[in-house]
């Protein structure tokens, strides 16, 4: 007998299959057969040229949830779907016989009207609703579905919204009225009590579940917060490790190709005059230039070092001021001290500038004078120094050498690096920066810094 009601149902599955599965293909979607045209003769698909894009398709049952979803966020959600709920009610009564313009109608539109507003004011809403279907039914009016729908919507909404505390004492207040209800009218004695304390208790029950859920999925939102500004934090300090190892690189290959050069180019400067013991005094003076300049550049190529293998949190290392105007005088006698000639002229009533002015003024300086020496050996240089009003004008001029080095016409290009580096400093200040031959001879670096601005004491 088994058997034989196994193939009866195996027979009406089969039956219904083709049923089932335009049912289904209408409600998820159902994929569009390839084109046969459009396959190769080995077998392999293509697109037909000119032919569009296939565009993705939405089930409709996934846009039906999408739009309920879209419709249950608007704030048109709660007063529409109370007013269905009330036009529902009264619709309901004339099924009980009754007028829909009577006490029932009063108490069923006081029912499920407040259910409007549930969103703004749930608690009185509330208690309206249920008021009104207590009072219903304790005067022996007939129990609507709308209406007992409406009471347990609001049951559950409100131990959705209430702590777990006040939910269980919503609990025993509803099985009491239920039980008074019983007691003292007749309007549920259709109903067993057992059903309708089990509606009552699984309303509640679902609201606070789906309390429980929404703490749960806060709570989840909340850790997935904190892990994206963990692993934020953990991706900067990466970021700042990887600057980090980038700068100790940078300071090994400082170290490596240039302080060991200029380490020995020192050591040999001094040691010349103790092995060469013809060296006339100005070779010997020449020779203490050079071993003082190396031994500088040592000591900021050190400084420099230091500062890129420091970390960001550490102490800042001890440093020597930056130069300023007053040691322009140091840096002419440098000058002089390698060969070269030099004359200082300021112009105007010296008075303090800011750091960063007398800084750039500096290195535009004693990068002239390094151009000089290095394409115009043995050239007079004259540096110029205007305080003027607004702005502090530099301006270093040779008369060319007279041992045929460098081409004057040619000085600019073959001084490229270093006029970038003094025009940069001057544009960088918001100055103006010029460099070029000179019609008598020679060449001219000016550069006008602004004083107006960037002054600090």
């Amino acid at each position: 007998m088994g058997q034989v009601l196994l193939w009866i149902l195996t027979g009406i599955g089969r039956l219904l299959k083709p049923l089932t599965g335009r049912l289904v293909a209408s409600l998820y979607g159902r994929s569009t057969p390839p084109d046969p045209s459009h396959r190769a003769p080995g077998g392999t698909m293509y697109a037909r040229p000119g032919a569009a894009a296939p565009t993705p398709h939405t089930p409709p049952l996934l846009r039906w949830l999408h739009a309920w979803r879209r419709f249950g966020r608007s704030w048109w959600y709660g007063p529409v779907t109370g007013a269905v709920l009330a036009l529902a009610a009264l619709f309901e009564i004339p099924l009980h016989h009754r007028q829909a313009v009577s006490l029932l109608g009063g108490f069923a539109l006081a029912s499920t009207v407040p259910l409007m507003f549930r969103r703004e004011s749930l608690r009185p809403a509330a208690a309206i609703t249920l008021g009104a279907l207590a009072a219903s039914l304790l005067s022996g009016q007939p129990l609507l579905a709308t209406t007992a729908f409406a009471g347990l919507y609001t049951l559950f909404l409100l131990a959705q919204q209430l702590p777990r505390q006040s939910t269980g004492v919503l609990g025993v207040g509803s099985v009491v009225a239920v039980g008074v209800v019983y007691v003292a009218s007749g309007s549920l004695d259709g109903i067993p009590w057992p059903a309708s304390l089990v509606a009552v208790v699984a309303a509640l029950g679902l609201g606070d579940a789906r309390r429980t859920v929404e703490t749960a999925e806060a709570s989840m939102d909340e850790e997935r917060e904190r892990n994206s500004e963990t692993l934020t934090r953990l991706n900067a300090v990466q970021r700042e490790q990887a600057v980090l190892r980038e700068r100790a690189r940078i300071a090994r290959e400082l170290h490596d190709v240039v302080a060991h050069s200029v380490s020995m180019i020192a050591v040999q400067a001094e040691t010349a005059p103790y092995t060469m013991q013809t060296l006339s005094p100005e070779a010997k003076n020449g020779f203490a230039e050079i071993a003082g300049a190396a031994r500088e550049a040592l000591e900021e190529m050190r400084r420099l070092l230091s500062v890129l293998r420091a970390e960001p949190n550490a102490e800042p290392a001890e440093v020597t001021p930056q130069p300023r105007l007053d040691r322009l005088n140091e840096l002419i006698d440098s000058h002089r001290g390698a060969g070269g000639e030099a004359q200082l002229r300021v112009n105007g009533a010296v008075r303090p500038l800011s750091t960063t002015i007398e800084l750039s003024a500096y290195r535009i300086v004693q990068e002239a004078l390094t151009n000089a020496r290095r394409h115009a050996p043995g050239s007079r240089v004259r540096v110029e120094l205007d305080y003027l009003g607004d702005r502090l004008a530099v301006r270093v001029t040779d008369d060319g050498s007279p041992v045929p080095v460098t081409r004057v016409e040619n000085r600019t290009k073959a001084m490229g690096h270093g006029l970038v580096g003094m025009r940069e400093r001057a544009t960088l200040l918001g100055g103006r920066f010029a460099a070029g031959p000179r019609a008598e001879g020679g060449f001219a670096v000016q550069a006008e810094l602004p004083v107006g601005q960037n002054r600090r004491s």
